[in-house]
């Protein structure tokens, strides 16, 4: 039985969830029992051809589109988004990709309190969580309130199909990533524990499947489950110091998002393997391993994922500037982080050498 099964708080979120293949023909009756009638879609450059598709359910004159949604939510992509909510006059915002595109529908309700209608293409998992993340001046800072979560999640198995394997793999492991820090996080419950565990152990067994065959609708439907999942452990428990280690890295040196956590969650299992040995049972149970940290590094490296900060664009000598701002304003986690051993554990990464206990 988890420690804290004899007293704990598990508050569920408000939030409308719709799952199955093909359910994205649900929307325009969503919109309408929301109660409105003008919606903007927003979308990464790479989903437009999926909000021509929900915009044709949709009289012409009623609806318009943002297709500029970007990375990291920065601040001068949510004013352009602002922008044409203004001159559309949208009564709603729909949602369709990853974390881009749900993060900027998110900015947009943050700024117009506008209902969120939210298609995931990802496993990103921020459909089913209150946490922003915004950056501004080349640095990103979170904030979780309700303002920001989706009143409707559809998930919709036949929009993941288009995900390249390479991202379907990195997605999954960033969706894994929740689930780790939500076993170890010190408002987690019994509840959260078990989603976490379900979650990782239905990513892990469906990402191999994914990169192999990725037209298999079967394993793409497991990995849109788990990642449910491992988003609602992320939205109901407090983030640790790997989603910290992350939102630094991502906004100080614009790496790519899952790459970013698929790298650094193996080397955060290890730096607090000592402090959280609970946690660490029960990934290993999860993924089938001998224990947490080489487990998740062995399922990157069979998901052919990069292995070092370098592979991604980190500059060696970033790492200052990582410790100065991990450290400031730190994020709750077992292990007190200090700059000796974050250094220890961030060259690790940035050398892609297998992850260890820091001591």
């Amino acid at each position: 039985m988890d420690r804290r099964a004899d007293a704990f708080v598990y508050e569920p979120l408000p939030a409308r969830v719709l799952f199955g293949a093909g359910r994205r023909a649900d929307v325009a009756g969503e919109v309408a029992r929301l109660g409105c009638a003008r919606p903007l879609i927003v979308t990464s450059p790479e989903q437009h051809a999926w909000a021509d598709e929900i915009a044709a359910t949709f009289e012409a004159a009623s609806t318009s589109r943002f297709c500029e949604a970007a990375m990291h939510t920065p601040w001068h992509t949510t004013v352009r988004a602002l922008d044409a909510v203004a001159r559309s006059r949208a009564d709603c915002v729909i949602a369709i990709g990853g974390g881009s595109a749900i993060g900027l529908s998110k900015a947009i309700a943050l700024q117009t309190d506008l209902p969120q209608i939210v298609l995931p293409t990802t496993y990103a998992g921020s459909e089913v969580t209150p946490i922003i993340g915004e950056t501004r001046d080349g640095e990103k800072r979170t904030q979780r309130t309700l303002k920001v979560l989706p009143e409707v999640v559809i998930y919709d198995v036949e929009l993941t199909t288009t995900l390249p394997p390479a991202m379907s793999a990195a997605s999954g492991l960033n969706a894994i990533a929740h689930a780790v820090e939500a076993l170890y996080a010190t408002d987690g419950n019994p509840i959260t524990s078990l989603m976490a565990e379900e979650g990782m152990a239905s990513l892990a067994s469906a990402l191999p499947d994914i990169v192999r065959t990725p037209s298999s609708i079967e394993a793409r439907r497991i990995a849109q489950y788990g990642a449910w999942l491992c988003g609602t452990c992320l939205g109901a428990v407090s983030m640790g110091l790997h989603h910290k280690i992350c939102h630094v890295l991502g906004g100080s040196f614009d790496l790519p998002h899952a790459q970013t956590h698929a790298i650094m969650i193996a080397h955060v299992a290890a730096y607090n393997a000592d402090a959280a040995p609970a946690a660490m049972t029960r990934i290993a149970r999860a993924l089938n391993a001998q224990d947490a940290w080489s487990g998740l590094h062995e399922l990157a490296r069979a998901l052919n994922m990069p292995l070092s900060l370098k592979a991604i664009g980190m500059p060696e000598d970033g790492t200052d500037v990582a410790i100065e701002r991990v450290t400031q304003n730190a994020y709750s986690n077992p292990r007190t982080p200090d700059a000796r051993t974050l250094r220890i554990m961030l060259t690790r990464a940035w050398n892609g050498e297998p992850p260890a206990r820091v001591v």
